[in-house]
């Protein structure tokens, strides 16, 4: 493929071919007209507004799927085949990434802060601190409970104590989660302190053999069971910040 990325403007010209049809909207068309707009190309959208008439266009021009993009006359492909083209990132959906586990805990610290100055008045407290671990532990109990299942699967691919009473894999984030909201509230502490105590070293024993002495690469259940967030480093961290966490209020 020849690099027509690298015309002159007057030839920055794209013709576009997108399912619009009245049940159906392509999203990955819009968003190729959006990125070719914004690249600088001026757009010829044509609009696919039947079944037949994109699985026509599809057996013509012998592609699996739409949209399609064509540019000085030659195909550049569906979404991701134009985003290497304009020399954009294309992210590969099997690729670890540590993305969602540093948006949660980057938000979950924020509406610490956020509620420690609505508190308090000031925004670093030691409330804030207590609040970013326990709102930190109801999101992600929130995120596996989406889908015990999936999570379950994968969080028996390690944990030693769901290896021997498969039922745990069930109960964990439940109690993850009974923990979290138990703690921010201050309530019941006889409950979340054992509760955040025994996950909590649970899951860091078996993180660390599974990491660190089994040298086993897999993937964390922490924050669901479709993320592709390696186990290690942030497992073992969340649950050493349950333990302590639950120390710190036994202390306190």
């Amino acid at each position: 493929m020849s690099d027509l990325s690298n015309h002159p403007k007057a030839a920055r010209k794209a013709v576009l071919y997108r399912m619009v049809m009245p049940e159906h909207v392509c999203p990955w068309g819009l968003k190729s007209k959006d990125l070719l707009r914004r690249s600088g190309y001026d757009v010829e959208d044509h609009h696919l507004t039947t079944r037949e008439e994109t699985d026509a266009f599809k057996a013509k021009h012998g592609v699996p799927t739409t949209p399609q993009t064509f540019i000085g006359g030659e195909r550049i492909g569906g979404y991701d085949d134009l985003r290497r083209f304009l020399g954009k990132r294309v992210q590969d959906p099997k690729a670890t990434s540590y993305r969602p586990v540093v948006v949660l805990f980057a938000l979950t610290a924020l509406s610490a802060f956020a509620g420690s100055y609505a508190v308090t008045g000031q925004i670093v407290t030691t409330l804030a601190l207590q609040w970013f671990i326990a709102f930190s532990m109801v999101v992600l109990a929130l995120l596996k409970l989406q889908n015990v299942e999936t999570f379950s699967a994968m969080f028996l691919n390690y944990d030693l104590l769901a290896r021997r009473w498969v039922p745990y894999s069930y109960v964990y984030p439940y109690a993850e989660g009974l923990a979290g909201v138990l703690m921010i509230s201050g309530a019941l502490k006889w409950v979340s302190i054992p509760v955040a105590l025994f996950i909590g070293a649970t899951g860091a024993v078996s993180v660390f053999k599974a990491v660190y002495i089994d040298k086993r690469e897999l993937k964390c259940a922490c924050v669901g069971g479709s993320s592709n967030v390696p186990l290690g480093f942030v497992s073992l961290t969340e649950n050493l910040m349950m333990i302590g966490m639950a120390l710190w209020m036994l202390w306190m």
